[in-house]
């Protein structure tokens, strides 16, 4: 088939009626090369590399695994095709040395006991995050409502010294976002006070079975911040709705007379060797190339869950076949953008940002001559449980910088509506990898077709469910306004206004004054 030419592509996408009728050729933004760039991302070519990416090959691309580490050599492999230059501390990637411990199951036992009533849980209905060995005689409860503070105050050392406590995970998803924002930091000011009295054991009540579920039978050591991925508490989360409707039932009946039993042996630690992966086109300015816009998504899904694949072809594969198509396109542009893009794909997300965090801690290009990033996360099934989102796509923390302005009007020229999703935006924030280089000064946010769909976190996740033609265009989008961004001599920044921005911006002040 022949090559549409640039003006044939400008009205293929619609782009002179978005524009109220003015000439979408007029737009500085849309030159011949750069239509043609656009042209280059193919609906076709997205199918082929996520059919790769989430297939059954590569088991889900756990962190860490076999099919992570083929994902990341396919990537790498693309990034080499488009002539990206590796910066990497080996190639294309950037290596973090770490420790995985995996659960021991072996001798197993979880039982919860009232009277003469008795509950088994097995594993699979339990996640772990245990720093030792775990070995509790029976060992009374106590309920703590993790959303009250005076709950908590009530308690010293002395009185939860060999206890269980039990607390629900608060449903952040059912709030109002500012609500859900308070509640996250109480949440996690109630961990670290918890921490602080250390009773035996801590069992978190999951009853929306959310995001925190993945991979909950090992986790990662990094030798630098071991706090970061090792509780001081052992905390075990209970995620089956069938185990939590009879342990509310014995609760309710026993009261003080509940107690837990636990066995579970010591980890079992491996080395193991994770990669983020990395590579930049250069810019072509003389003084602008030493800047950078960053396009970041992350290559890693659940792996295998009680025997089943989960191949995540929407989260995150959609992502990252994206970084790739956009990379392969803007590196045959004629003229090279004023600034120069990294393309990253990060490892450990679904585990706590972990390669996004990595990095962030050790990046590879200057902080403080990075000026924006935009993470894509989920932009590939339209079927959200907020209706169809065709033609949609909706920006985190939309206007907490003007990133979000830009991609508004680059979407207006592809066709594609960039919105502020107001139950999601603010409070998806800071659960994603844009966070890591946010909390770093960076204007860093992520845009998403379907923050949640069917099969999300599911073994139906599959490649063949995906809009390739919508994501072609959602695409295209990315593009143009990461093109934008890198000829544009004037920065992204922060919104100072918004109240929610402050510890982005002292961050952005702290690297500007480096």
């Amino acid at each position: 088939m022949q090559r549409l030419s640039a003006y044939a592509f400008a009205a293929f996408i619609g782009f002179a009626g978005i524009y109220a009728g003015a000439s979408a050729a007029a737009d500085p933004h849309l030159t011949p090369d750069t239509s043609a760039t656009l042209e280059r991302i193919s609906a076709d070519s997205l199918r082929g590399h996520l059919s790769f990416i989430a297939s059954d090959l590569l088991e889900g691309r756990g962190t860490p695994s076999r099919g992570q580490d083929l994902a990341a050599e396919y990537i790498a492999a693309q990034f080499r095709r488009a002539g990206l230059e590796a910066v990497g501390d080996d190639g294309y990637f950037q290596t973090a040395n770490w420790t995985f411990a995996e659960t021991n199951l072996k001798d197993f036992s979880f039982r919860i006991d009232a009277g003469k009533e008795h509950l088994n849980i097995p594993a699979n209905q339990l996640s772990f995050s245990l720093p030792h060995a775990l070995a509790l005689a029976p060992s009374a409860i106590v309920n703590i409502d993790a959303g009250n503070a005076a709950a908590l105050g009530a308690h010293s050392s002395a009185t939860l010294a060999g206890k269980v406590v039990v607390s629900d995970l608060p449903d952040f998803k059912s709030m109002p976002p500012e609500q859900a924002k308070v509640a996250y930091l109480g949440w996690q000011a109630y961990n670290a006070q918890l921490a602080k009295l250390r009773p035996a054991l801590l069992l978190i009540v999951d009853r929306k079975q959310p995001k925190g579920n993945a991979g909950g039978n090992g986790r990662l050591i990094d030798p630098e911040n071991s706090g970061e991925t090792v509780a001081t508490v052992p905390r075990i989360t209970l995620h089956s709705a069938q185990a939590i409707q009879a342990l509310d039932a014995l609760r309710a009946g026993g009261g003080e007379r509940v107690s837990v039993s636990v066995n579970v042996a010591a980890p079992v630690e491996r080395a193991v060797k994770l990669r983020n992966v990395i590579g930049v086109l250069r810019g072509s300015d003389p003084e602008l190339k030493n800047t950078y816009v960053m396009v970041t998504a992350h290559y890693d899904h659940l792996g295998i869950k009680d025997g089943v694949i989960h191949n995540g072809a929407n989260d995150d594969g959609s992502g990252t076949v994206s970084v790739m198509e956009i990379a392969g396109a803007l590196a045959g542009m004629k003229q090279r953008p004023a600034r120069s893009i990294v393309f990253m794909t990060v490892f450990g997300e679904e585990l706590g940002l972990f390669g996004s965090r990595y990095y962030g801690r050790h990046p590879i290009l200057p902080i403080r001559q990075t000026v924006a990033n935009v993470n894509l996360e989920q932009v590939g099934r339209t079927d959200s449980s907020e209706g169809p989102q065709l033609n949609n796509a909706s920006m985190t923390g939309f206007d907490f910088s003007d990133v979000g302005t830009i991609f508004r009007k680059a979407g207006k020229l592809t066709g594609i509506n960039v919105y502020k999703n107001e139950a999601n935006s603010d409070f998806y924030f800071a659960r994603s990898d844009n966070q890591a280089l946010a909390d770093q000064g960076v204007p860093a946010h992520t845009l998403c077709v379907a923050f949640e769909y069917p099969d999300y976190h599911a073994p139906g996740d599959h490649w063949q469910k995906v809009d390739y033609a919508n994501m072609a265009k959602v695409n295209r989008m990315v593009a143009l306004g990461v093109l934008m961004i890198a000829n544009d001599p004037v920065a992204p920044k922060w919104n100072t206004a918004n109240p929610l921005t402050r510890p982005y911006v002292e961050a952005w002040r702290r690297q500007s004054s480096q």
